[in-house]
């Protein structure tokens, strides 16, 4: 028995001597998380890559001021990224639209800049709301609008003259998704937030930090209503009117669950998707986005949303290389580094522009190899 108290009490005297040598934490030291950023030191090759591959379409942008924007340098960025057609989403209607088409079509570029249209929700308790709507529609396509955009605000903040919320799939507009497909025009819509906007803000939540940056991004189950609930909404127009294109904006925030995604285009075959605002959440599973974009390459087309052309690089990096492991450029929407899917050049080809030329109407495919 004394042996062994003696070799215990020799360990014990032991570890002791060793927490005594032992540096000590020097609790003076501070550092905030959000500024916690080191650069990696991991070795890989890195690839810079500057332009597409393969022309491509962007089908989900945005240019307020296009009665009166300098076209030439528009085309002169997109050039610089082997952009070949950009679709402005914020066409406004009817003498909005007309007089960005007549700035577009007195330009050299007029088959480079495709404008889709937009309609006002917030009117639908007037008693000739869907008669003018429709009829803005016919006006509108007649004039060159090649789809009709519908935004995040049209189905979670617009409400009606008693302040109620409407709801996307409210039967008043259904008239509307039945003149889109009779017209043959594709109706891009935007509906719901990433989910994470409505769980708890704190530090299980992967955008902690751009719900403190931008606070008003904030979701909760009555504001306006649950992340289900609103893209439900959304999911029951498609299902009723499959005679109508839709292209889900954002891959209908299902990014984060390509399974889950998967499932929704096979339930509706009248529906595509576009990646705009989503690369950090396909950059950090490439594996998984592989397969889904090997299985779907029909349905998914290439958008960015925010025009930034110094944004652009980082989508072609993930969609184009093999590269492991680098950052994303807003960390705020995305702390975690990216890997390239390294997408064969017909997947490439399919979700650049040959989707966008089967989706979208009167695209000119001379632009484009094939």
């Amino acid at each position: 028995m004394f042996p062994t108290r003696l070799l215990t009490l020799l360990l014990c005297l032991a570890s002791i001597n060793l927490l005594a040598q032992r540096t000590p934490i020097d609790s003076s030291l501070m550092l905030n998380w959000e500024e916690y950023d080191p650069p990696s030191t991991l070795v890989v090759p890195e690839t810079e890559v500057t332009h597409a591959k393969f022309p491509f379409i962007d089908v989900h942008s945005h240019h307020w001021r296009m009665a009166t924007q300098d076209l030439d340098l528009l085309i002169r960025q997109m050039d610089t990224m082997n952009m070949g057609i950009v679709v402005n989403l914020s066409g406004r209607g009817g003498q909005a639209l007309k007089d960005i088409m007549d700035h577009v079509n007195a330009s050299e570029h007029k088959n480079r800049i495709v404008c889709f249209t937009n309609i006002e929700l917030r009117s639908i308790d007037e008693e000739d709301w869907l008669e003018n709507t429709l009829k803005q529609l016919e006006f509108d396509v007649s004039i060159g609008a090649r789809g009709l955009k519908i935004y995040k605000s049209q189905g979670m903040t617009n409400t009606d003259k008693d302040g109620n919320r409407i709801r996307i799939n409210d039967p008043r507009i259904a008239p509307v998704w039945a003149k889109c497909g009779e017209l043959g025009i594709p109706v891009i819509i935007h509906s719901a937030d990433p989910p994470s906007f409505w769980e708890p803000h704190d530090e299980n939540n992967e955008r902690w930090l751009e719900l403190k940056l931008r606070p008003n991004r904030k979701r909760d189950a009555d504001n306006p209503a649950p992340f289900e609930t609103i893209l439900g909404e959304a999911h029951d127009i498609f299902r009723q009117h499959r005679g109508t294109t839709f292209i889900s904006a954002h891959m209908s925030w299902y990014a984060n669950d390509l399974e889950r995604l998967g499932q929704f285009l096979d339930d509706n075959p009248n529906v595509v998707v576009e990646i705009g605002a989503v690369i950090a959440e396909l950059g950090r599973q490439p594996r998984m986005a592989n397969r889904f974009f090997e299985q779907y390459q029909d349905r998914v087309l290439f958008g960015k949303d925010s025009y930034q052309p110094n944004e652009y690089p980082t989508y072609f990096r993930v969609l184009e290389s093999d590269d492991e492991y680098f950052p994303y450029y807003k960390r705020y929407h995305a702390f975690w580094r990216m890997y390239g899917l390294n997408l064969p050049d017909e997947v490439l080809k399919k979700l650049y522009y040959k989707n966008a030329l089967r989706v979208i109407p009167g695209l000119d495919a001379s632009l484009f190899e094939d």
